[in-house]
Protein backbone atom coordinates (compact mmCIF):
# COMPACT_ATOMS: atom_id res chain seq x y z
CA UNK A 1 0.00 0.00 0.00
CA UNK A 2 1.64 3.54 -0.91
CA UNK A 3 1.26 6.49 0.48
CA UNK A 4 1.25 9.83 -1.51
CA UNK A 5 2.15 13.18 -0.11
CA UNK A 6 0.76 15.82 -1.48
CA UNK A 7 2.92 18.98 -2.81
CA UNK A 8 1.76 22.43 -2.99
CA UNK A 9 1.42 23.78 -6.71
CA UNK A 10 4.50 26.32 -7.42
CA UNK A 11 1.17 28.22 -8.22
CA UNK A 12 0.01 28.16 -5.10
CA UNK A 13 2.92 28.32 -3.12
CA UNK A 14 4.12 31.71 -5.03
CA UNK A 15 0.61 33.31 -4.20
CA UNK A 16 1.20 32.48 -0.60
CA UNK A 17 4.54 33.60 -0.93
CA UNK A 18 3.41 37.10 -2.73
CA UNK A 19 0.76 37.24 0.29
CA UNK A 20 3.70 37.19 3.07
CA UNK A 21 5.72 39.95 1.37
CA UNK A 22 2.69 41.77 1.54
CA UNK A 23 2.16 41.67 4.61
CA UNK A 24 5.30 42.15 5.58
CA UNK A 25 5.69 45.08 3.38
CA UNK A 26 2.24 47.27 4.92
CA UNK A 27 4.19 47.88 8.24
CA UNK A 28 7.34 48.48 6.57
CA UNK A 29 5.30 51.19 3.92
CA UNK A 30 2.61 52.93 6.74
CA UNK A 31 5.34 53.89 9.24
CA UNK A 32 7.24 56.32 6.70
CA UNK A 33 3.43 57.86 4.98
CA UNK A 34 2.57 58.36 8.77
CA UNK A 35 6.05 59.97 9.86
CA UNK A 36 5.32 62.39 6.32
CA UNK A 37 2.10 63.31 6.86
CA UNK A 38 3.08 64.34 10.34
CA UNK A 39 5.54 65.89 8.91
CA UNK A 40 3.24 67.71 6.47
CA UNK A 41 0.69 68.80 9.13
CA UNK A 42 3.98 69.90 11.36
CA UNK A 43 4.96 72.42 8.48
CA UNK A 44 1.58 73.93 8.22
CA UNK A 45 0.99 74.58 11.77
CA UNK A 46 4.03 76.45 12.07
CA UNK A 47 3.36 78.88 9.22
CA UNK A 48 0.42 81.04 11.17
CA UNK A 49 3.04 81.50 13.92
CA UNK A 50 5.87 82.19 12.12
CA UNK A 51 3.26 84.60 10.02
CA UNK A 52 2.45 86.36 13.22
CA UNK A 53 5.90 86.70 14.57
CA UNK A 54 7.19 88.62 11.55
CA UNK A 55 4.25 90.94 11.41
CA UNK A 56 5.18 91.55 15.15
CA UNK A 57 8.78 92.31 14.88
CA UNK A 58 7.78 94.42 11.38
CA UNK A 59 5.17 96.37 13.47
CA UNK A 60 7.57 97.26 16.34
CA UNK A 61 11.16 96.60 15.40
CA UNK A 62 10.99 98.05 11.77
CA UNK A 63 8.12 99.83 11.60
CA UNK A 64 7.81 101.64 14.95
CA UNK A 65 4.06 101.72 14.71
CA UNK A 66 3.59 100.34 18.31
CA UNK A 67 5.75 101.85 21.57
CA UNK A 68 7.72 99.75 23.61
CA UNK A 69 4.69 100.10 26.56
CA UNK A 70 2.05 99.39 23.95
CA UNK A 71 3.57 95.89 22.49
CA UNK A 72 7.51 95.28 22.98
CA UNK A 73 9.27 94.00 20.51
CA UNK A 74 10.24 89.93 20.07
CA UNK A 75 13.64 90.66 20.83
CA UNK A 76 12.12 92.45 24.69
CA UNK A 77 10.13 89.55 25.36
CA UNK A 78 13.40 87.53 24.88
CA UNK A 79 15.22 89.21 26.87
CA UNK A 80 12.23 89.63 29.81
CA UNK A 81 12.41 85.79 29.98
CA UNK A 82 16.42 85.43 29.96
CA UNK A 83 16.53 88.13 32.76
CA UNK A 84 13.67 85.57 34.66
CA UNK A 85 15.61 82.44 34.07
CA UNK A 86 19.05 84.19 35.26
CA UNK A 87 17.30 85.14 38.31
CA UNK A 88 15.78 81.54 39.57
CA UNK A 89 12.18 82.97 38.65
CA UNK A 90 10.68 81.78 35.35
CA UNK A 91 11.02 78.21 36.32
CA UNK A 92 9.50 78.77 39.48
CA UNK A 93 6.61 80.42 37.85
CA UNK A 94 6.63 77.64 35.54
CA UNK A 95 7.02 74.63 37.69
CA UNK A 96 4.62 75.88 40.44
CA UNK A 97 1.67 76.81 37.37
CA UNK A 98 2.45 73.24 35.41
CA UNK A 99 2.05 71.31 39.00
CA UNK A 100 -1.45 73.43 40.03
CA UNK A 101 -2.42 72.36 36.79
CA UNK A 102 -1.90 68.74 36.45
CA UNK A 103 -2.61 68.49 40.25
CA UNK A 104 -6.08 70.13 39.62
CA UNK A 105 -6.88 68.32 36.63
CA UNK A 106 -5.97 64.60 37.80
CA UNK A 107 -8.66 65.45 40.54
CA UNK A 108 -11.02 67.02 37.97
CA UNK A 109 -10.89 64.03 35.35
CA UNK A 110 -11.53 61.14 38.45
CA UNK A 111 -14.56 62.97 39.47
CA UNK A 112 -15.52 63.32 36.15
CA UNK A 113 -15.12 59.97 35.13
CA UNK A 114 -16.83 59.19 38.29
CA UNK A 115 -19.85 61.08 38.17
CA UNK A 116 -20.06 61.21 34.32
CA UNK A 117 -19.79 56.94 34.34
CA UNK A 118 -22.81 57.18 36.85
CA UNK A 119 -25.08 59.34 35.59
CA UNK A 120 -24.09 57.89 32.16
CA UNK A 121 -25.51 54.32 33.55
CA UNK A 122 -28.46 55.12 35.67
CA UNK A 123 -31.32 56.96 35.05
CA UNK A 124 -31.76 57.35 38.53
CA UNK A 125 -28.69 59.38 39.03
CA UNK A 126 -29.27 60.97 36.05
CA UNK A 127 -32.07 62.25 36.78
CA UNK A 128 -30.65 63.54 40.32
CA UNK A 129 -27.60 64.93 40.05
CA UNK A 130 -28.09 66.65 36.38
CA UNK A 131 -30.21 69.33 36.86
CA UNK A 132 -27.74 70.10 39.52
CA UNK A 133 -24.39 69.92 38.06
CA UNK A 134 -26.06 71.53 34.86
CA UNK A 135 -26.58 74.54 37.26
CA UNK A 136 -22.98 74.65 38.94
CA UNK A 137 -21.49 74.51 35.09
CA UNK A 138 -22.78 77.53 34.12
CA UNK A 139 -21.37 79.43 37.41
CA UNK A 140 -18.12 81.51 35.94
CA UNK A 141 -14.98 80.63 37.43
CA UNK A 142 -14.16 83.90 39.46
CA UNK A 143 -17.22 83.46 40.91
CA UNK A 144 -16.22 80.63 43.13
CA UNK A 145 -13.16 82.24 44.03
CA UNK A 146 -14.10 84.04 47.07
CA UNK A 147 -16.25 81.16 48.45
CA UNK A 148 -12.72 79.06 47.93
CA UNK A 149 -11.21 81.89 49.94
CA UNK A 150 -13.74 81.84 53.17
CA UNK A 151 -13.69 78.07 52.95
CA UNK A 152 -9.93 77.02 52.01
CA UNK A 153 -8.13 80.29 53.10
CA UNK A 154 -5.82 81.42 50.83
CA UNK A 155 -3.20 78.57 49.98
CA UNK A 156 -3.04 75.70 47.27
CA UNK A 157 -5.81 74.03 48.54
CA UNK A 158 -8.09 76.66 46.97
CA UNK A 159 -5.94 76.85 43.94
CA UNK A 160 -6.35 73.15 43.09
CA UNK A 161 -9.99 73.13 43.92
CA UNK A 162 -10.47 75.68 41.24
CA UNK A 163 -8.70 74.22 38.74
CA UNK A 164 -10.21 70.92 39.47
CA UNK A 165 -13.81 72.64 39.14
CA UNK A 166 -13.25 73.83 35.44
CA UNK A 167 -11.44 70.54 34.63
CA UNK A 168 -14.68 68.51 35.86
CA UNK A 169 -17.26 69.51 33.52
CA UNK A 170 -15.78 68.41 30.41
CA UNK A 171 -14.90 65.47 30.84
CA UNK A 172 -18.39 64.81 33.28
CA UNK A 173 -20.10 65.96 30.02
CA UNK A 174 -18.67 63.63 27.33
CA UNK A 175 -18.55 60.64 29.19
CA UNK A 176 -22.11 60.99 30.56
CA UNK A 177 -23.34 61.54 26.40
CA UNK A 178 -20.95 58.60 24.79
CA UNK A 179 -22.46 56.04 27.30
CA UNK A 180 -25.65 57.07 27.02
CA UNK A 181 -25.48 56.72 22.97
CA UNK A 182 -23.21 53.44 23.44
CA UNK A 183 -24.62 50.76 20.72
CA UNK A 184 -26.82 48.83 22.72
CA UNK A 185 -26.26 45.59 20.54
CA UNK A 186 -22.59 45.43 22.23
CA UNK A 187 -24.23 45.86 25.81
CA UNK A 188 -26.83 43.22 25.14
CA UNK A 189 -23.92 40.97 23.38
CA UNK A 190 -21.75 41.73 27.07
CA UNK A 191 -24.92 40.35 28.75
CA UNK A 192 -25.45 37.66 27.00
CA UNK A 193 -22.33 36.43 28.07
CA UNK A 194 -22.68 36.68 31.61
CA UNK A 195 -21.30 40.02 32.13
CA UNK A 196 -22.80 43.07 34.00
CA UNK A 197 -22.28 45.97 36.48
CA UNK A 198 -18.67 46.90 37.06
CA UNK A 199 -17.92 44.11 34.81
CA UNK A 200 -19.88 45.10 31.50
CA UNK A 201 -18.89 48.87 32.42
CA UNK A 202 -14.95 48.29 32.08
CA UNK A 203 -14.65 45.40 29.41
CA UNK A 204 -17.67 46.68 26.89
CA UNK A 205 -19.19 50.44 27.61
CA UNK A 206 -15.87 52.18 28.82
CA UNK A 207 -13.94 50.70 26.06
CA UNK A 208 -16.64 52.13 23.56
CA UNK A 209 -16.44 55.35 24.37
CA UNK A 210 -12.89 55.62 24.78
CA UNK A 211 -12.46 58.19 22.19
CA UNK A 212 -15.00 60.55 23.69
CA UNK A 213 -13.32 59.99 27.12
CA UNK A 214 -10.14 61.57 25.76
CA UNK A 215 -11.83 63.87 23.87
CA UNK A 216 -13.38 65.28 27.39
CA UNK A 217 -9.99 64.88 28.85
CA UNK A 218 -8.36 67.51 26.39
CA UNK A 219 -11.08 69.74 26.99
CA UNK A 220 -11.07 69.24 30.67
CA UNK A 221 -7.04 70.26 30.25
CA UNK A 222 -7.40 72.97 27.95
CA UNK A 223 -10.15 74.13 31.18
CA UNK A 224 -7.60 73.33 33.47
CA UNK A 225 -5.34 76.02 31.79
CA UNK A 226 -8.23 78.59 31.61
CA UNK A 227 -9.16 78.27 35.31
CA UNK A 228 -4.90 78.57 36.45
CA UNK A 229 -5.18 82.23 35.56
CA UNK A 230 -8.41 82.76 38.03
CA UNK A 231 -6.75 80.39 40.68
CA UNK A 232 -3.17 82.37 40.79
CA UNK A 233 -5.30 85.68 41.55
CA UNK A 234 -6.25 84.16 44.89
CA UNK A 235 -3.36 85.63 46.70
CA UNK A 236 -0.65 84.24 44.75
CA UNK A 237 3.05 85.01 44.95
CA UNK A 238 4.12 82.49 42.14
CA UNK A 239 3.22 81.17 38.92
CA UNK A 240 2.05 82.27 35.46
CA UNK A 241 -1.05 84.05 36.48
CA UNK A 242 0.74 85.83 39.39
CA UNK A 243 3.51 87.00 36.46
CA UNK A 244 0.36 88.26 34.52
CA UNK A 245 -0.99 90.63 36.74
CA UNK A 246 2.25 91.20 38.77
CA UNK A 247 3.55 92.73 35.21
CA UNK A 248 0.42 94.57 34.22
CA UNK A 249 0.47 96.09 37.57
CA UNK A 250 4.39 97.20 37.57
CA UNK A 251 3.79 98.33 33.86
CA UNK A 252 6.34 95.33 32.15
CA UNK A 253 4.31 94.58 28.80
CA UNK A 254 7.33 92.76 28.32
CA UNK A 255 7.01 90.33 30.65
CA UNK A 256 3.03 90.03 30.32
CA UNK A 257 3.61 88.86 26.87
CA UNK A 258 5.79 86.50 27.93
CA UNK A 259 3.60 84.94 30.36
CA UNK A 260 0.85 84.35 27.50
CA UNK A 261 3.14 82.92 25.18
CA UNK A 262 4.46 80.60 27.43
CA UNK A 263 0.87 80.20 28.67
CA UNK A 264 0.16 78.51 25.12
CA UNK A 265 3.29 76.92 24.22
CA UNK A 266 2.89 74.79 27.54
CA UNK A 267 -0.73 74.39 26.91
CA UNK A 268 0.17 73.12 23.62
CA UNK A 269 2.93 70.77 24.75
CA UNK A 270 0.74 69.22 27.63
CA UNK A 271 -1.94 68.39 24.82
CA UNK A 272 0.34 67.04 22.63
CA UNK A 273 1.45 64.76 24.87
CA UNK A 274 -2.00 64.13 25.79
CA UNK A 275 -2.99 63.37 22.18
CA UNK A 276 0.17 60.67 22.04
CA UNK A 277 -1.43 58.91 24.89
CA UNK A 278 -4.86 59.14 23.25
CA UNK A 279 -4.16 57.72 20.33
CA UNK A 280 -1.84 54.68 21.84
CA UNK A 281 -5.07 54.29 23.60
CA UNK A 282 -7.59 54.39 20.55
CA UNK A 283 -5.46 51.91 18.49
CA UNK A 284 -5.21 49.58 22.02
CA UNK A 285 -8.92 49.33 23.13
CA UNK A 286 -11.03 50.98 20.76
Amino acid sequence: MSTSVETPSPKNSNATDTANDDAALQPRVAGPLRRGVGAKRAVLGAIVPLVLLLLWWLSTSVLGIFSPVQLPSPGSVVEAGIDLAQRGELWTHVGISVQRVLLGFAIGAVLGLTFGSLVGLSKWADALLTPTIGAFRAVPSLAWVPLLILWMKIGEDSKVTLIAIGAFFPIFTTVYMALRHVDKNLVEAGRAFGLSGLKLLTTIQLPAVVPSVFSGLRLALAQAWLFLVAAELIASSMGLGFLLTDSQNNGRTDRLLLAIILLAVIGKITDAILGVVERKAVSRWA
